[in-house]
């Protein structure tokens, strides 16, 4: 498996392809001539834990003598450590700011987790958490058929044969920040973990901040009510790179040739 190396440097060349285009859009990421500080988020951010304490970021720096663990800071302070020039705690900034809802939420179950379990155990419940929000893409649809494609590996019937109806019957948002980290330098293989998300037909004429605050409130209830992350099994592989609109390359419908990449479904041994 290849090893993956953020870049070391600021640069917005990182940023070319159109999986970072919400981003640019919401944010002027594109824009940007050095890393974002902390206080910079603040425009953005508007945020509460389940406790109704304000978020915020803080320099890692300042929880250099802590001993709580990271979701125990969060949910007790309401202050998220954030590494300074770090691809991965930026884009995790920006994943607070586009689904502040979800992220309490997750944050509050990771702490009835560790309540029940400990730290050192990990539930297939806090796994399942973990995974959506380093990983997660969820996928917005109008229609029940994208996921069962989408899950049974049709990829080529899903990102070639209706390759049109991207944007007009479903849309690609990611939430997994780490996701966001390793398109900073793409490579084949790289694979999210895809969440199906109903929605209205309507929803893609809206204001792209009022889809995001739609989803966040569809999300939260999934996860709250409906417990859809209780483990990983509604979490379905998603070859980042085969998103239309997401990677140039695939626009060769050649491109998804590459069985090493577009895996077909193992078929259920009996």
């Amino acid at each position: 498996m290849k090893r993956f190396s953020a870049p070391e440097q600021w640069s917005t060349q990182y940023l070319t392809t159109g999986a970072f285009s919400d981003l640019a859009t919401l944010f002027n990421i594109d824009k940007l001539s050095n890393w974002p500080s902390c206080d910079w988020f603040n425009k953005y951010l508007n945020a509460k834990t389940t406790q109704g304490t304000v978020i915020s970021f803080v320099e890692d720096e300042k929880f250099a003598d802590e001993t709580r663990y990271y979701e125990q800071i969060i949910y007790e302070t309401g202050q998220v450590p954030t590494r300074q020039q770090n691809w991965h705690d930026l884009f995790g900034g920006f994943i607070w700011c586009l689904f502040p809802k979800t992220k309490a939420l997750i944050n509050h179950q990771h702490i009835e987790e560790i309540k029940l379990h400990g730290l050192k155990e990990r539930s297939k419940h806090r796994n399942a958490l973990t995974l959506f929000d380093e990983c997660g893409v969820v996928l917005a649809i109008t229609e029940q058929s994208w996921q069962q494609q989408l899950r049974d590996h049709q990829w080529h019937q899903a990102f070639v044969t209706q390759r049109e109806q991207w944007g007009k019957n479903i849309r690609p948002f990611m939430f997994g920040h780490a996701n966001y980290e390793m398109l900073t330098q793409p490579y084949i293989g790289l694979t999210g973990k895809a969440l199906f998300v109903i929605v209205p037909n309507d929803i893609f004429c809206k204001d792209l901040s009022e889809q995001y605050a739609y989803l966040d409130q569809r999300l939260y209830e999934m996860i709250k009510v409906d417990d859809c992350l209780r483990d990983n099994k509604n979490l379905s592989p998603l070859p980042l790179l085969g998103v239309p609109g997401w990677w140039t390359e695939n626009e060769n419908p050649e491109f998804y040739s590459n069985t090493d990449y577009f895996r077909p479904k193992r078929r259920k041994r009996t």
